[in-house]
């Protein structure tokens, strides 16, 4: 029987051999950056992904040997969902989405902290709290979040903007052999001002609908976020369709598949800017950097510490020289915070932490 993983994607291209390369353009600086993509996987420390025992040897050799390695790159927080909502929003933890929100419940405001952080419990934040997909489609700039395997169940979740019942169980907790869609990994589902808007259903796709939007620079959008389903992110070992063994393994043969066919298209050849990260470390490493703030809503972000643990980023652009490695301290904040500078846009939460740096120099080519 054919795996999974092959039956779902390999029609769309045989890219998953393919090696594209990515010209540096040494006269462009990385303000030029105009589409950016964003995979996120799961669960995995650095000494892992990175060591010299990996088994994920495309992306812990091949891709950074095109681009750049962040080798100081952490998460800020455990376990999924607060990382990934603090990547789009700058939000940090509360108790809840520190625990991946089973039950998708309204975030109960009862205060404003000091630094405007928004004070409560809960998990999908009301209306007056941004993303950078608000701040994007403000610009008239685009925005796509791309999920694989959202909708394959009807009975569990739509096909656009698919998300649990507002202040019910979240049935997409776990994967299903046929879904293995999770909503924990599509951050924008937790904010009123997306899901209550009709863009939500326009923007919040299936990941088939990446490869038809890439084939011109006209229909690729400006900013687009990829989560894999519960076996191509790496969280799953093995997979449930019984097929696949998950973990890192299967997130290779994901980017092995993806990313050639993403740098070959014509927006990333001309001002693309490709980022694949972890949400956090596996083993609930505390380790955090940058001065991450902890509060209001919880004291750890990191359950038994500050943050997320050291993670590692790659960085694929055609502003980026080949092998290029920083020790630039970063997390998912300074990314959020780098992508609204890329975008000339306000920063949210703690994004607009004092003296968090966004990527620069020692990444682009300068």
């Amino acid at each position: 029987m054919i795996p999974r993983l092959f039956r779902t994607i390999l029609p769309l291209g045989v890219a998953l051999a393919a090696t594209s390369a990515v010209a540096p353009r040494p006269a462009a600086k990385h303000h030029d950056v105009k589409h950016v993509f964003i995979i996120v996987l799961e669960n995995t420390g650095y000494d892992t992904t990175f060591g010299p025992n990996t088994v994920a040897k495309y992306l812990a050799d091949s891709l950074p040997a095109r681009g750049a390695l962040l080798r100081q790159y952490f998460g800020i927080g455990h376990v999924s969902l607060d990382n990934y909502v603090a990547m789009i929003s700058g939000m940090p933890p509360t108790p809840q989405t520190q625990s991946d929100c089973g039950r998708f419940a309204d975030f109960i405001e009862t205060g404003t902290a000091p630094d405007g952080q928004p004070i409560g419990t809960g998990c999908v934040y009301p209306a007056h709290v941004q993303t950078i997909a608000n701040q994007l489609e403000a610009r008239h700039l685009t925005w796509k979040a791309y999920m694989e395997d959202m909708g394959l169940n009807p009975a569990r979740e739509a096909n656009r903007c698919g998300h649990p019942v507002l202040n019910q169980l979240d049935s997409t907790e776990r994967a299903t052999p046929t879904d293995m869609y999770a909503a924990k990994h599509d951050p924008f589902v937790y904010f009123h001002a997306v899901i209550d808007s009709a863009t939500c259903r326009q923007n919040v796709v299936p990941l088939t609908e990446l490869e038809p939007a890439l084939a011109q620079e006209s229909t690729t959008a400006n900013y687009n976020f990829i989560s894999p389903n519960l076996c191509h992110d790496g969280h799953d070992r093995p997979c449930r369709d019984g097929l696949q063994p998950g973990g890192l393994r299967s997130a290779d043969e994901f980017l092995r598949h993806w990313v050639p066919i993403i740098t070959s298209s014509p927006a990333f050849r001309k001002d693309g800017l490709l980022l694949i990260t972890f949400d956090e470390a596996l083993t609930l490493d505390p380790s955090a950097c940058c001065n991450e703030p902890t509060g209001p809503n919880t004291l750890h972000p990191g359950a038994g510490g500050p943050g997320g643990g050291r993670i590692g980023a790659v960085l694929l652009s055609p502003f980026i020289k080949p092998g290029t490695v920083s020790d630039v301290p970063y997390n998912h904040y300074s990314m959020l915070r780098s992508m609204e500078d890329l975008f000339h846009l306000p920063h949210l939460g703690y994004a607009a932490q004092k003296g968090l740096a966004g990527f620069g120099d020692d990444v682009f080519i300068h």
